[in-house]
C-alpha cells in the first residue's frame, strides 16, 4: 500500500496499530490503516477512505494461536496476546468464546506465564511453522472462514474529515497505484525492520490470500464480526 507514496511526497510514519486512531484524531497524521475494531465508533473528525482494507480470504498466515493444549481445553487457562493488535485479539476472543465455547481465566502479555500465545504480523510470520512446546496451532483467519464461510477484515483505511477532497483523491490514487504494483514489489522489499527468513514461494502463497478492497463478502464479514463482539460476555 505504500510503494508509491514516497514518489508523491506523502510521508509515511510507522506506528503500532493501536496508536493510529489517536494519532489521526490528534492530527499527528492525516490517515492510516486502522484496526477494524477502531473503525466501529469513529468520531466526527474521521471517515473511512473508500473501500480500502486489509482482509484475508481463508488462512491469515500471520495471525496464529500457538497453544500447549487443544483450544477446547483452554477454559480457565491464560492466553498471551499482543495488545497492540486489537482486532486480532478481539477475533481470538470471539472464536474462543462463541465458536469453541471456552473462556480463559485471563488474557496476559507475552512476558507473563501463559498456556497459549497469539502471534501477529512479523512475529506471526517468523514463527509460522510453530513454537517449541506449543504443538497446537490455529490460524485465526482459517478458523473464522471455516465457521462463517466469509473472509475476515483486519483493518480499514481512515482519514481525517478535514483532509481536502483533492488530497484524499491523491491518496486514493496512490493506494491504487501501489496495489497494482504489489506483486512485483513483494520480491523487491529491502531493508525490513525485522528480517524474516521466508522463501519467495511462501510469500507468493501468503499474498494470494490477501485482499485490499471491500466487496459484498467483506461487508457481510464486518457486520457478522460486530454482531459477535456484541455477544461476548
Amino acid at each position: 500500500m505504500y510503494f508509491d507514496m514516497d514518489k508523491r511526497g506523502i510521508g509515511v510514519v510507522e506506528l503500532p496499530p493501536n496508536e493510529l486512531t489517536t494519532a489521526i484524531a490528534e492530527n499527528q497524521i492525516q490517515g492510516g490503516l486502522v484496526p477494524l475494531v477502531d473503525t466501529f465508533d469513529l468520531d466526527d473528525s474521521m471517515r473511512v477512505l473508500g473501500g480500502f482494507c486489509l482482509a484475508t480470504v481463508a488462512q491469515a498466515g500471520s495471525v496464529k494461536l500457538h497453544s500447549k493444549l487443544p483450544i477446547t481445553d483452554l477454559a480457565g487457562k491464560t492466553v498471551a496476546v499482543p495488545w497492540e493488535s486489537p482486532t486480532s485479539v478481539k477475533l481470538l476472543q470471539v472464536l474462543m468464546e462463541l465458536k469453541h465455547g471456552v473462556k480463559p481465566t485471563a488474557y496476559v502479555t507475552g512476558d507473563e506465564d501463559h498456556d497459549a500465545r497469539l502471534l501477529v504480523g512479523n512475529m506471526g510470520l517468523r514463527h509460522r511453522r510453530g513454537l517449541r512446546e506449543h504443538p497446537h496451532v490455529y490460524d485465526l483467519g482459517e478458523e473464522w472462514a471455516q465457521w462463517t464461510k466469509l473472509p475476515f477484515v483486519y483493518a480499514r483505511w481512515v482519514v481525517r474529515n478535514d483532509v481536502e477532497r483533492q488530497e484524499a483523491l491523491v491518496l486514493e490514487d496512490s493506494l491504487y497505484t501501489s496495489l497494482q504494483d504489489w506483486a512485483d514489489g513483494l520480491y523487491r522489499v529491502k531493508g525490513p525492520a525485522i528480517p524474516l527468513p521466508i522463501h519467495p514461494q511462501e510469500i507468493h502463497v501468503y499474498s494470494q490470500g490477501l485482499r485490499y478492497y471491500i466487496g459484498r463478502p467483506e461487508e457481510l464479514a464486518i457486520a457478522k464480526f460486530q454482531e459477535y463482539i456484541g455477544q461476548l460476555a
